[in-house]
């Protein structure tokens, strides 16, 4: 039998981070993510880090990739990807190109690269 579905009021929103790294050699992605959740486990501990609910979501292009968290809690992982500057003893930048609450959207970013839009 199944049970009733949450109310919208109380399901966990979740927003979408599209990141960039650079770096003079090539990343693994799997590398990427584990210094990403690392970051973020030195930063606010264990319990920050099961609120945020940071999901990989296995889309990685080149040296994009798109993870999954919690809407309250971005701030706190913009912060702790902030605190990166090295992964594995390569020195490396990760750089937020966007956030959305979209999949579609970030999926775009990914596959066909990134230009700055115009604002009016």
């Amino acid at each position: 039998m199944k049970g009733k579905p949450l109310l919208p009021v109380l399901r966990t929103k979740k927003r979408y981070i599209v990141y960039e790294t650079i770096s003079r050699t090539k990343t693994k992605h799997n590398e990427v993510v584990n210094a990403i959740i690392e970051s973020h486990k030195n930063c606010f501990g264990m319990f920050g880090l099961g609120n945020a609910g940071i999901m990989d979501t296995k889309i990685f292009k080149e040296n994009k990739g798109i993870l999954k968290v919690n809407n309250k809690y971005l701030n706190d992982l913009k912060t702790s990807i902030a605190m990166i500057n090295n992964i594995n003893g390569k020195e490396v930048i990760v750089n937020i190109i966007l956030v959305s609450g979209k999949i579609n959207k970030t999926k775009l970013m990914v596959n066909r690269g990134y230009e700055k839009q115009q604002t009016r």
